[in-house]
């Protein structure tokens, strides 16, 4: 009597790779990837190839998400000095043998020209997340100092670039990993209180401060001018207030409803500047007013929300705190983006997740949201 054997089907096959996905955390990424793309097609169909190479971008993210979901949040610890080993080491090279772009030294060849920096924002969290599992159950204050230490370098290596935008988001990066980690309030506060009595004074006598010749010392010019500008627009419109003006202007113009899909005024006519990176904000809003605007926080928070539960329920101390780190950068890069464009914060060129134009920073989201993938997925094989 033959013996009939069913051949499983392609689905059968590759659905194993599929399965564990966090089906919230998907849907999240997919309406701001969908919103990304809308955007970009508006703001650049007359801008060169800036709609296809975003949407390549977009693919090659998608593809980076993928492969990093499959890889166990085990196999992750591994990877986490090496990576934060060889991101110090291009930081390093950038100092020598660095390229320079309008003012900057951001970027190094290694084959292909890649910004060094953007490794550090994933690679920071993944080291220090390492460093707290190695030390659980017997933290002690000096735990706390190395994992200072390994922040300060790479920041500091960023900073003298110099990139501040970067160094922000690297710095919140670590700090979040060490603040879950469980930093004593003790520690917290008082930096916190200098923070808020030196911006309080840096209003009360900005007028005094933001006169020419006045050196700051710990800040570049061009980054006391950012900063003069957040206090005051109008003390240079047509030059370092230029950009602030207008996206504030074309925010203010798209009203409730927005003036509709490709129909921004401000955005088609140039006044906005990098209207496709840094910018992007502005055009948006312009477009899709405030419902729009309201529509964009309300996935962030999604997709931060959905990242800080896989935290809490993530199966050991280096997947909770990696998970809550990359949770919460996503926050900082939509605040500070979303913040600069409107006027609360100094403009320090950082990107819109998933809407801004931008390779590097594109892979480095997906490899973020591949993290959190991962970690979701073993959790769900710890409870089967």
């Amino acid at each position: 009597m033959p013996v009939v054997i069913n051949q499983p089907s392609v689905w059968q096959r590759v659905s194993p790779f599929f399965r564990g996905f966090d089906g919230p955390l998907l849907l999240a990424v997919l309406l701001l990837c969908v919103l990304g793309l809308l955007t970009m097609y508006s703001v650049g169909f007359d801008h060169g190839t800036r709609f296809s190479d975003h949407a390549r971008n977009m693919l090659i993210a998608v593809a980076v998400v993928f492969v990093v979901a499959q890889v166990p949040p085990q196999r992750l610890m591994t990877v986490a000095v090496p990576l934060y080993v060889a991101g110090v080491v291009l930081l390093l090279a950038v100092e020598f043998f660095g390229i320079t772009k309008k003012g900057a030294t951001r970027w190094v060849n290694v084959g292909v020209v890649i910004q060094p920096s953007e490794i550090m924002k994933m690679a920071l969290p993944l080291m220090l997340a390492w460093w707290f599992q190695r030390r659980e159950g017997q933290l002690r204050p000096f735990d706390f100092a190395v994992a200072g230490g390994l922040l300060l370098l790479p920041v500091g290596l960023i900073m003298k670039q110099p990139d501040l935008g970067t160094a922000l988001l690297v710095m919140s990066a670590g700090l979040f990993v060490i603040f879950f980690a469980g930093l004593s309030w003790k520690l917290i506060v008082p930096p916190v209180l200098l923070g808020v009595v030196g911006i309080t004074l840096l209003v009360g006598f900005s007028d005094s401060l933001c006169q020419p010749g006045v050196d700051w010392h710990v800040l570049h010019d061009y980054q006391k001018q950012r900063v003069c500008t957040l206090m005051d627009p109008t003390r240079d419109p047509l030059g370092k207030g230029f950009h602030t003006i207008q996206g504030m202007i074309a925010i203010g113009s798209g009203g409730v409803w927005g003036k509709g899909f490709m129909q921004g005024t401000q955005t088609h006519l140039e006044f906005i500047p990098e209207r496709t990176t840094d910018f992007i904000f502005a055009a948006f809003s312009e477009e899709f007013g405030l419902l729009g605007v309201l529509g964009l926080m309300a996935c962030f928070i999604f997709l931060v929300g959905r990242g800080l539960v896989i935290a809490m329920e993530a199966p050991t101390l280096f997947a909770r705190l990696l998970a809550g780190a990359i949770s919460l950068i996503f926050f900082v890069y939509a605040f500070v983006n979303m913040g600069m464009v409107s006027g609360i914060l100094p403009v320090v060129g950082v990107p819109l997740p998933f809407i801004s134009y931008g390779g590097t920073a594109m892979v480095t989201l997906g490899l973020g949201v591949g993290m959190l993938m991962s970690i979701a997925k073993a959790k769900r094989l710890v409870q089967t």
